[in-house]
């Protein structure tokens, strides 16, 4: 009796250990981990047109774009955890929720006999019935907890990256992500449209992830592989709500990158890439190898992380666990996966120094990989430390002034300009930045420095000098206020505005009337 107790212990036991470690001998964290899909649609897009443009009729149904959202999260601990099969099946219905039951499962039986023509039935079915670390609607633990929101490769899955969302969940983090769905299409369009497309299905993901208490909204990062490791660095240049990104091989190619502004790019950046192609390489397949974002991405802290025995379909699990034997030609699985166990390392540690401000994580990322027991010749590690000084963009500009005196506006300025040749702003940005200063902050002084830039850099519009007029008439200096109307009604004689404004400071202003009729 006592042996077979001792027996179930040591089975129990076994049990626990192998959901423990998951893929890649990824080991779970303190939580348990839950998991749910949400059907839901942004309704300020169209995803459908009114008529169908494959058969020509009238489209059924909903026309606004689907998002079916997965969600892990940090859970309280008990009840069965799901297979893979579970993750498989969400596939069904990504574009489409009113596909049946019995629908789903003829796909997910032609998934398996895809699997199969891949691995092997045996193999292939193992597979399926793995069971994973997350209980499906568990209840969720107590707390807040950073956001990761995840993009997926182009055309990709929800699910692709489920063994790293339940390992990051596990260990304290919120993650969502949604499939890789074209503009119009089930299958992704590969250019500037389709990456804005799913930049705004990351901000979408994280409107939503305002409606889940254990949320914390103050700390959110985006992640992704491929087109979208692209597409969440676009996302973060256009939503300063994202802190930190992580890209898993990134779409790197000059043209795509295109519409990712370099001097908005500024959040901690972990970027880890495939083993390194030489320029024959990259030139061999049409690459450019100037103008690439890694590198111009200056304003950025960048870690920026080789994995060798990776190849970029290897950063997709779905994509590994079905890889056939000739696909580790170079190197093994084992050292293939051991590769991708250190990836999700590094992206942890990441997160956990610039979401958490874990001094643990900042330590990891400040040793070498060897230091950290990555195996010998299997990552390089460089840091790019973000360039110091002002960004040039307003905003960056506003922060300097602000720190330094908008009276050495002129002077910043042109730092700006000749850190960053593109950099201007135009005559309509100066003059509503100079009434914002002057109306809302109510800071006269700031925005007399704003105008009297804006006449230095334009001194041909009359606008400005009749703006700048008005803030000096704020400053309490008539004189100065009556040389720059005079200024503008000179450059514009129909200006009404300077000429009420001399007609009303008095003998003064009404003097310069007479001597502009003369």
């Amino acid at each position: 009796m006592i042996r077979t107790f001792l027996f179930l212990i040591l089975i129990f036991c076994a049990s626990v250990a192998r959901a423990a470690s998951g893929f890649a001998d990824l080991k779970q964290g303190p939580h348990a981990v839950g998991f749910r899909v949400v059907q839901q649609y942004d309704y300020a897009r169209a995803y459908k047109g009114r008529t169908d443009a494959v058969t020509g009729k009238p489209t059924t149904g909903e026309l606004a774009r689907p998002i079916q959202t997965l969600v892990w999260y940090p859970a309280q601990k008990g009840g069965t955890p799901i297979r893979y099969a579970d993750y498989l099946r969400t596939e069904a219905t990504d574009d489409n929720f009113a596909r049946t039951d019995a629908e789903a499962a003829a796909f997910l039986a032609d998934k398996l006999q895809w699997a199969a023509a891949q691995v092997g039935p045996k193999q292939a079915q193992q597979l399926f019935d793995q069971r994973m670390w997350a209980v499906r609607n568990a209840s969720a633990a107590a707390g807040k907890f950073p956001v990761v929101i995840y993009a997926a490769g182009g055309g990709g899955t929800a699910h692709e990256a489920a063994d790293l969302c339940e390992y990051l969940a596990s260990y304290g983090y919120v993650v969502l992500a949604s499939r890789s769905l074209g503009t119009r299409t089930k299958d992704m369009n590969f250019d500037a449209e389709g990456l804005g497309t799913q930049a705004r299905d990351i901000q979408f993901l994280l409107s939503y992830a305002h409606t889940l208490p254990q949320a914390d909204l103050a700390h959110v990062a985006a992640a992704g592989w491929s087109w979208g490791g692209l597409a969440n660095a676009l996302a973060a240049t256009q939503d300063s709500r994202i802190g930190a990104i992580v890209s898993f091989d990134g779409t790197k190619a000059q043209e795509d990158t295109k519409p990712v502004s370099r001097v908005r790019l500024t959040v901690p950046w972990l970027y880890v890439q495939r083993r390194s192609e030489s320029v024959r390489e990259l030139s061999a397949k049409g690459m450019q190898t100037t103008g690439i974002l890694l590198n111009e991405a200056k304003y950025s802290d960048l870690y920026h992380v080789v994995m060798n025995p990776m190849e970029h379909i290897d950063f997709s699990t779905i994509a590994l666990r079905v890889a056939e034997p000739a696909h580790f030609a170079e190197y093994s699985r084992a050292e293939v996966e051991a590769a991708y166990h250190w990836t999700c390392r590094y992206t942890l540690e990441f997160l956990n120094a610039h979401l958490k401000d874990a001094a643990t994580g900042r330590q990891f990322l400040d040793r070498t990989p060897a230091q950290n027991g990555v195996p010998a010749h299997m990552a390089r590690l460089y840091h790019l430390p973000a360039r110091s000084g002002p960004v040039p963009t307003q905003a960056g500009f506003a922060a300097a002034l602000a720190q330094e005196g908008f009276d050495k506006a002129p002077e910043i300025y042109r730092q700006l300009q000749q850190q960053e040749p593109a950099f201007a702003l135009s005559e309509g940005e100066l003059n509503t930045w100079g009434y914002q200063l002057l109306r809302e902050a109510r800071n006269p002084a700031a925005a007399r420095a704003i105008f009297a830039l804006g006449t230095e850099l334009y001194p041909n519009d009359a606008n400005l000098f009749d703006s700048l007029g008005e803030a000096d008439e704020k400053n309490h200096d008539i004189q100065a206020a009556i040389t720059h109307y005079r200024r503008s009604l000179q450059l514009n004689p129909a200006n009404q505005n300077a000429r009420q404004r001399l007609q009303n400071l008095g003998p003064r202003g009404r003097g310069c009337m007479v001597s502009l009729r003369g």
